[in-house]
């Protein structure tokens, strides 16, 4: 087929063939992680003979999975699914009611700080979204609140909780980047995670003000104290599991696996889920975990494929015509931006990492800068149609339609754009703690 490449540079045919045959599948319904093996093994047919393709892929995906690191993802899915039928929401809405309950709009302050506890704890923006939204949804319609803007501070919210570690996608990103430090990345992720739960606030007590929705009553000081002594021992996971983190008393696989025995015995202790339970729970976790780890295998075979075809040196070279740093992040974020709107958070991460990692760093900007960036900017397509995980269940939970939640989620939508400008050009918000903690 070499004729092929008489008319056609090879690195632009590689690259239409590669996402042409990519996007082309999802748009009939195949599965991701399948879509990227099937696309990247016939892209690959027209460079190597097919008894090499076909053995470089086998042998890619199985060098994808071959990370002792990579088995802190299921331990942490399965520590947060645990949380998720232990009773913990309900305790961290009430510590949140606690923390937001006299600023107008309460609940929906409310919504957001319990969405960056229960995400951080859990790992997951969807779990976040469904968990407490759904804690939420019945007490927001009690008191009056417009279904639409209470769905919409739940979902523009939920994504908080995939920066603020311990965060699955960070972990992603470090095993994709080629080893940036799981450290570096779960302490600098707290800002920007804090950020993003503070510009939903902000939007949230504008429009609260303007419409005058209500306060909450001031809790008596023993009621305070109770409320803070339940959730206590859920948000000590962070603590345990991070602290031991960053003090190396052990790595992140083997903090994982801390959380995971941690929220067990949380969970035998709160008594609010059955054995029958906890074996769905496992059952839950391990479906979770295999499409995951399916999605790392596949993208081994795409990242060989564009290395040997130049595709990630092509784009480097286009953005970098540009010579300005400012414009080419611009570029990129618009370009995460899109690809948010159309692709899940991980095969993503996955796929787009290898290409703009390189770019940002000729341009200066530090690997752990750029992983926050990146995992920001795809949360925030998490929670845009057509594919935004986080909306559907958002939705779901509050049963709405896309379209009703649509133009309430603008406000929140263009405020986490200006955010997520302030992680791509002010270096101190995601590497200030690192280096304050030694991390760097």
């Amino acid at each position: 087929m070499d004729w092929i490449f008489d008319y056609v540079d090879e690195t632009v045919f590689a690259a239409v063939l590669l996402f042409g045959l990519f996007f082309g599948m999802l748009a009939q319904g195949v599965a991701i992680a399948v879509a990227i093996a099937v696309s990247s093994i016939l892209t690959g047919l027209f460079f190597l003979p097919p008894d090499v393709a076909f053995f470089v892929a086998a042998q890619k995906m199985f060098a994808g999975l071959d990370s002792f690191t990579l088995l802190a993802i299921p331990f942490f899915i399965l520590a947060g699914n645990i949380m998720n039928k232990g009773g913990i929401a309900i305790r961290l809405v009430n510590l949140a009611k606690l923390l937001g309950g006299r600023l107008p709009g309460a609940l929906a302050h409310t919504n957001v700080i319990a969405n960056m506890l229960f995400g951080s704890i859990s790992g997951s923006a969807i779990a976040a979204a469904a968990a407490v939204g759904g804690t939420m949804a019945p007490l927001q319609k009690k008191e009056g609140y417009d279904p639409g803007f209470a769905a919409a501070v739940n979902i523009a919210s939920a994504p908080s909780g995939i920066l603020i570690p311990p965060s699955g996608p960070l972990i992603l990103f470090s095993l994709v980047s080629g080893g940036t430090s799981i450290s570096a990345l779960f302490v600098g992720g707290y800002i920007p995670g804090l950020l993003m739960g503070l510009a939903v606030i902000i939007v949230a007590g504008i429009i609260a003000k303007r419409r005058g929705m209500p306060v909450e009553p001031r809790p008596g000081g023993r009621e305070a104290l109770d409320t803070v002594l339940q959730a206590l021992p859920s948000l000590m996971m962070v603590v345990v599991v991070i602290g031991g983190i960053v003090i190396g008393a052990f790595t992140a696989t083997e903090g994982a696996a801390v959380a995971v025995l941690y929220c067990f015995a949380l969970s035998l202790a709160y008594r609010l889920a059955t054995w029958r339970e906890y074996v769905e729970v496992v059952q839950e976790s391990v479906v979770m975990s295999a499409s995951i780890l399916f999605l790392i295998a596949a993208s081994g075979i795409m990242s060989y494929v564009m290395a040997i075809t130049g595709v990630p040196d092509a784009i480097a070279d286009a953005l970098l015509y540009f010579q300005n740093p400012f414009a080419i992040l611009l570029i990129m974020n618009v370009c995460l931006l899109v690809i948010g709107f159309f692709m899940d958070l991980t095969p993503a991460v996955l796929i787009f990492t290898p290409i703009f990692l390189p770019i940002a760093q000729e341009v200066g900007m530090d690997p752990v800068q750029f992983g926050l960036m990146m995992i920001f900017n795809l949360g925030i397509g998490s929670m845009t149609p057509p594919v935004g995980s986080v909306l559907f269940v958002g939705c779901g939970v509050a049963g709405l339609s896309i379209e009703r939640v649509s133009r309430p989620l603008m406000p929140f939508f263009v405020t986490l754009i200006l955010a997520l400008l302030l992680v791509t050009y002010v270096p101190a918000l995601t590497l200030g703690l690192p280096r304050l903690f030694g991390l760097m």
